[in-house]
């Protein structure tokens, strides 16, 4: 087996900070926490090489603690340098099999060095950053396969498989039922306005909140900024979308338009410059720009920094202020970053319980029979997806009805009468 490498962490002495932090999400994760018990009895995961890119967070520990319990040896380290707690790291670096590479504020691209070369047998991915890393390597040899968290990393990791250069199967985690309603409407819905207010402290209520794009993860930033006594306004490309967007209430309109009217926005896309200097040319005076899509990319950076007259001066930590020509003032979060995780705590606990259920699950499956799956980007079982929902609910003292077995029948074996035949033309009635 090879060695483990050894982690590096800002201070081992914040470890017993982080082993609260952990045991705090632990505790409202009953999800993977089942699932970590069936995994340390059964041992699905025996001697596998696991690494991780992903958000180094109390409950990204909860994961790896279950990955760990079944056996694996897993290799952690950051997605986005801004989401990593180091007290976190320290304590789950102190775990026999562990080895974490995340220091706030510290790019991953060494630490993905270090986890290529340790040449995994199974990846998680939070950006597809990990999966491209070891296909440039060509680091494929002990490889099965990866599963990818977000619709940006499925989207660099499909356009690979397009050209032909995406060579083991990587489960679409993201796009589980599961996933998209818990993960995406619930978490980033509740948790980016969370970054946002707690990096502004402003009040949301009668202001203007611009919602860049109404996928599951816009529905719930649009449902939460409502909630919270926002006028909402949704700007999208795709007609369903819109036309759901405008029959759940919402103002409807292009960007350029919205620009002029916003107070907030918030960029939810996976593409890049959604709002660029066009925008900024028209917005308020005092306009908040944050971004709750994956990459540093939504929000153009680069033309917010030609426009303005200065470099940017951060007013209060997290919120950067960019003087245009003019004396209008736009304020920047997290410097385009995840404002969720850059400004906040990221999902809460019991969001991540499903997401990281899920993928403990997605995990086994691929070390087991999704081994054989063809290369390419493949759904997650529906089973699998089913039984994750099924332990929610379990845990929430939630029963379903079932159907008795007439109904199963009818509602799969259901064929149309037989009509009497026609008489014979011109024979008698």
């Amino acid at each position: 087996m090879r060695g483990l490498p050894a982690s590096r962490v800002a201070d081992p002495g914040l470890a017993g900070a982080g082993r609260a932090r952990i045991a705090w999400a632990d505790a409202q994760m009953p999800v993977l926490r089942q699932v970590r018990e069936r995994f340390a009895a059964q041992r699905p995961l025996e001697g596998l090489r696991i690494a991780a890119c992903l958000h180094v967070t109390a409950e990204t520990a909860a994961l790896m603690r279950a990955l760990l319990a079944g056996g694996a040896q897993v290799g952690l380290c950051a997605a986005n340098p801004l989401s990593t707690r180091d007290d976190v790291a320290a304590a789950l670096a102190e775990v026999e099999g562990a080895a974490v590479f995340a220091r706030r504020g510290e790019a991953p691209e060494e630490a993905l060095d270090e986890l290529v070369a340790w040449r995994p047998q199974l990846t998680l991915d939070d950006g597809a950053d990990l999966i491209v890393a070891l296909h440039e390597a060509d680091a494929l040899e002990d490889y099965l396969g990866g599963l990818e968290e977000t619709t940006t990393g499925l989207v660099r990791l499909r356009a690979l498989a397009a050209a032909g250069a995406l060579h083991r199967p990587v489960l679409a985690v993201n796009e589980a039922r599961s996933e998209r309603v818990f993960n995406d409407r619930y978490g980033t819905g509740q948790s980016a306005l969370d970054g946002i207010v707690r990096a502004t402290n402003m009040l949301l209520a009668g202001r203007t909140l611009v919602v860049l794009g109404y996928g599951p993860t816009g529905q719930g930033v649009a449902q939460r900024a409502r909630g919270a006594g926002a006028v909402v306004v949704v700007c999208e490309i795709d007609p369903v979308r819109a036309l759901e967007a405008r029959m759940e209430g919402y103002e409807v309109m292009p960007a350029l338009a919205a620009a002029e009217r916003g107070d907030v926005f918030v960029t939810v896309t996976g593409v890049r410059d959604v709002l660029r200097a066009e925008h900024f040319q028209v917005m308020k005076d005092g306009a908040v720009l944050a971004n709750a899509g994956h990459f540093d990319v939504e929000i153009s950076l680069g033309e917010l920094r030609a426009l303005a007259i200065e470099p940017p001066v951060e007013l209060i930590p997290l919120v950067e202020e960019y003087r245009l020509e003019d004396g209008r003032r736009l304020h920047l979060l997290t410097g385009g970053r995840v404002v969720n995780l850059a400004a906040g705590e990221g999902h809460p606990a019991e969001v991540m319980d499903i997401s990281f259920a899920g993928q403990a699950l997605a995990a086994e499956y691929l070390a087991g029979d999704g081994a054989a799956l063809p290369a390419g980007v493949q759904p997650v079982p529906d089973g699998l997806d089913v039984e994750v929902a099924r332990l929610k609910l379990e845990a929430l003292g939630v029963r379903l009805d079932a159907l008795s077995a007439d109904q199963q029948a009818y509602r799969e074996g259901w064929t149309p009468p037989v009509a009497a035949p026609s008489p014979a033309p011109g024979s008698a009635p």
